[in-house]
């Protein structure tokens, strides 16, 4: 008797569909603007599955378009479904490309839908003795099912599959699965806008099929029927036998494969690994997918040294490393890096010659801590991979590291900014199409080989990263300015900044009672002594129903109950109950962020934040654990947050110096405009400069209100705003908007010319540059996706501004260190947020740190419109603003 074989067919759009609602659309796509959350849905529950059914045959069927051969018997047929939403469009395509390149096969013919070719392949596959699984969010495929035929049925999003046997499909719907298309006739269904017969539900539908057998004995016996039920019915039987018949689903399709072709094909893992990288997934999903598929193993190329070509010498460390360490060494350090904290487990140290040796930290005699400890500190060139957590590693140990000559994860992000992850084993994949098994944090020499192969890879990296930032003229930036910053933030990181923990427990008090009285005054408005303010279900029933305000955006679950569409529905329908869920919002916001910070400050007193290099596609760092980014500038509450960072013990004052309109006086310099340049050059202030000639009314006559739209609009325009969204921010009509709008196009030409040629620009090289050549990739700008296309035009307006900007106070940190050490001061930088320097200032050093600040950070880069740094000093950091 011949094996079983298992055969798993998928509903594409069906399955697709189900997990874009599954994931928010906004919390998933691409830098450029690519939405992405079905595809990460569809294949996160793909690899679930193949995990659990070990299938061995495998397809996934797609429909073409609305129109098919059921349309042509009934036009309604599915006529009343909306169109997909804009951020779904795309995805589909994609999918299948990443499908194929997995090694599975997906089907598609024109004028029939996904469940055709399903019940086709079905039928086919009960010849050949297989054991057949469907996936699908579609009820109709139940008429499938048999003793080697189950579904597997979502119930809730695409992570729970529910099992439909035979006796399943009995047990939910009393019948048995030949019975259900019948049932489903005289049910009707909305999905598909199948018409229902007036007066029978789904218990009438099942009690008829069941005493009668079938559809056709039940049309038989019509005449039987008694009461109203039977009148509706034998009045619409035409219309149930079109249903019947929209249905039935088509068993006897040809197809170009049968189901012996759908065997698995071994996944192109080069292939795979560039489609999630353009994704932006990160390495977990790979990773989990590949597991369970076949794969090409994907040969390393032939001018790639082999790391099993890397020797493990058994010298001693004092006798190992002082014959080599000046020709430049891979160094790969595990453990646990936290700034202030952390502690280094092992080392493996490649030289070029591909001669290696490990080391666990507890195993190293006294004359190999001496020798490691005196190359380390040394300027020889040491190639790394996250040099900054290593640093942190090694000062756990009380070592130090200088000659940083290269950072792989630095070089990395520079040619793919955007990407999710930029482990060694990410960057080895994505640029050397190898795999690479990284050593675990946690371990006892388990990873001899495994250490050794990371330092290797990293020196491989370092010779092709530098090869490629050289092809893109972007070598100059990595080697001057982010591998210098690294040690800068490292740096930052380990010193960490004062804070006042009684400011904030004072602070978490006030915001906790503010949260409970807004929440209790809220629910007396409505007279609901329960409701919780945080339940978007509640809050529905609540704000649309009970209080009958008019509907927002139509969700999966409802109408949406999110920031934006309570703000927008608050500003056009004032509610004391709007206002209190907003308050409410915005204090439990508040006391997360205060609860977030006291729980980070450590045994010194101070918070150490971490500064990522690598998250940001435009170059900006961003601060996590805690967030120091997110804390509000112009609130109470954020000036009050800020007081509580405090100057350190030992130490004179605190010192902030910032950029004024830095991202305006970039876009001056790029658009060329000769207004904007005037403005800056004489000093003048740009807003109301801007706002009288827009407004053409003479600048002491430029209101506030005249002078925030402007602000808006100016500030607006470096991030793609259009009119419509100028209207929506400053409440006017989008008429009025897009007449101030072309008034300032009118009067600063050079701006709309700029705008217009970046994007285009871009458009042509697939990318954008600032300043200082760091580049941001934006594949969307040519897609046929109208969604993904704006986003990316938008991305291409902003990135070499902000992106520009972004480098401009990096270079401003590296000269401010450079300058205090050279002049030997204790004072220090703690911390960088957006444009703004915070400085610890030592005692006798202030008057000589603000002038370096100043000078330093004026010098940064020359425009053609001056830089403002505008500096202040305070005990705290809210009393040093400016």
């Amino acid at each position: 008797m011949s094996e079983t074989k298992r055969l798993l067919l998928i509903d594409g759009h069906s399955m697709a569909f189900r997990a874009f609602y599954a994931l928010p659309a906004e919390n998933f796509s691409t830098t450029g603007g690519q939405h992405t959350n079905a595809i990460y849905g569809f294949l996160s529950m793909l690899s679930s599955i193949l995990d659990d059914e070990q299938p061995d045959h495998v397809a996934v069927a797609f429909d073409v378009g609305r129109k098919t051969f059921r349309t042509e018997m009934f036009p309604e047929y599915k006529a009343q479904r909306e169109a997909a939403p804009p951020e779904f469009k795309g995805q589909v395509g994609i999918l299948d490309e990443v499908l194929q390149a997995l090694g599975i096969t997906t089907l598609s013919v024109e004028n029939y839908e996904a469940d055709d070719i399903i019940a086709t392949l079905t039928t086919a596959a009960h010849e050949g003795d297989y054991e057949i699984l469907i996936v699908t969010g579609d009820r109709d495929y139940l008429q499938l099912v048999d003793d080697h035929t189950t579904v597997l049925y979502p119930m809730r999003g695409v992570s729970k599959l529910h099992r439909f046997t035979p006796a399943a499909v009995e047990e939910k719907y009393g019948l048995s699965p030949q019975q259900y298309p019948d049932f489903a006739a005289l049910r009707g269904d909305p999905s598909d806008n199948l018409p229902n017969i007036p007066g029978v539900g789904e218990k009438t539908a099942t009690k008829w099929i069941v005493n009668y057998g079938s559809l056709d004995e039940l049309i038989e016996h019509a005449d039987d029927i008694k009461g109203k039920a039977g009148n509706n019915f034998r009045e619409r039987i035409e219309q149930v036998r079109m249903n019947r018949k929209l249905t039935q689903m088509i068993t006897d399709m040809e197809l170009e494969v049968g189901p012996d072709e759908l065997q698995l094909r071994p996944a192109s893992v080069a292939e795979v690994s560039a489609r999630f990288d353009d994704l932006e997934f990160g390495s977990n999903l790979r990773e989990r997918i590949l597991a369970v598929l076949p794969t090409d193993g994907s040969e390393p190329e032939e001018n790639v040294v082999e790391l099993a070509d890397v020797v493990v010498d058994d010298d001693a460390l004092d006798a190992w490393l002082p014959e080599r360490r000046a020709d430049g060494l891979a160094l790969y350090v595990v453990g646990n890096a936290v700034p202030g904290g952390g502690d280094a487990l092992a080392l493996g140290i490649v030289d070029k010659q591909r001669h290696a040796v490990i080391r666990e930290f507890s195993e190293l005699s006294a004359a190999e801590d001496k020798a490691l400890g005196e190359w380390l500190a040394s300027e020889d060139p040491k190639y790394l991979h996250e040099a900054k957590a290593t640093i942190h590693m090694l000062a756990a140990r009380g070592l130090e590291l200088h000659g940083i000559a290269h950072d792989t994860a630095l070089a990395a992000y520079l040619l793919r900014p955007g990407q999710r992850g930029y482990s060694l084993t990410d960057v080895y994949q994505r640029h050397l199409q190898r795999q690479l098994t990284e050593p675990d944090g946690q371990m006892s020499l388990m990873g001899e080989t495994s250490l050794s192969d990371s330092a290797a890879a990293v020196l491989e990296l370092a010779e092709e990263l530098t090869r490629q930032l050289q092809d893109i003229d972007s070598f100059e930036l990595y080697r001057d300015l982010e591998l210098p910053l690294a040690t800068i933030l490292a740096r930052m990181e380990a010193t960490g900044i004062a804070v006042d923990v009684s400011v904030l427990e004072e602070q978490l008090e006030t915001f906790t009672s503010q949260v409970a009285e807004v929440e209790q005054h809220a629910r007396e408005l409505v007279d609901a002594p329960d409701l919780n303010l945080s339940s978007p279900k509640q809050l529905q029933e609540v704000l649309f129903n009970t209080l009958g305000l008019p509907k927002t955006k139509k969700t999966k679950t409802g109408y949406s109950t999110a920031a934006k569409e309570i703000e927008s529905l608050a500003a056009k329908n004032p509610h004391p109950f709007l206002d209190d869920l907003l308050a409410h919002r915005e204090y439990q916001k508040m006391k997360s962020t205060l609860e977030g910070l006291i729980k980070t400050v450590r045994d010194d007193g101070r918070i150490h934040t971490t500064f990522n290099q690598t998250v940001t596609s435009t170059g900006r760092l961003s601060s996590t654990d805690p967030n120091l980014q997110n804390i509000p500038v112009r609130t109470d509450a954020g000036k009050k947050i800020r007081s509580a960072f405090v100057v350190g013990e030992g130490f004179e004052t605190l010192l902030t110096a910032d950029y004024s309109q830095i991202e305006m006086r970039v876009m001056a310099h790029l658009s060329e405009d000769p207004g904007l340049i005037e403005a800056y050059r004489d000093g003048e202030d740009l807003h109301n400069y801007v706002g009288s000639r827009v407004f053409d009314v003479p600048i002491d006559e430029v209101t506030p209100e005249l002078r925030r739209r402007v602000k808006a609009m100016s500030y607006g325009l470096v991030y793609g705003l259009s009119a419509f969204g100028l209207s929506a921010q400053l409440n006017i009509s989008p008429g009025e908007a897009k007449e101030i709008m072309e008034s300032y196009f009118e009067r600063f030409g050079g701006v709309k010319k700029y705008l217009d040629e970046v994007v285009e620009k871009a458009r042509q090289d697939g990318y954008t540059s600032t300043l200082f050549g760091r580049r941001r990739y934006l594949p969307e700008l040519t897609s046929d996706n109208r969604v993904a296309r704006e986003n990316a035009e938008r991305a291409a307006l902003n990135a070499p501004i902000q992106g520009t900007a972004a480098d401009i106070i990096k270079v401003a940190m590296i000269r401010v260190d450079h300058a205090f050490r050279e002049k030997d001061l204790a004072s220090r930088v703690l911390l960088q947020v957006h444009d703004e320097l915070v400085v610890e200032v030592a005692e006798g050093e202030r008057e000589e740190v603000q002038e370096i600040i100043e000078r330093e950070m004026d010098q940064a880069i020359s425009l053609r419109v001056p830089l403002e740094v505008s500096a202040g000093v305070g005990k705290n950091w809210e009393s040093a603003a400016h």
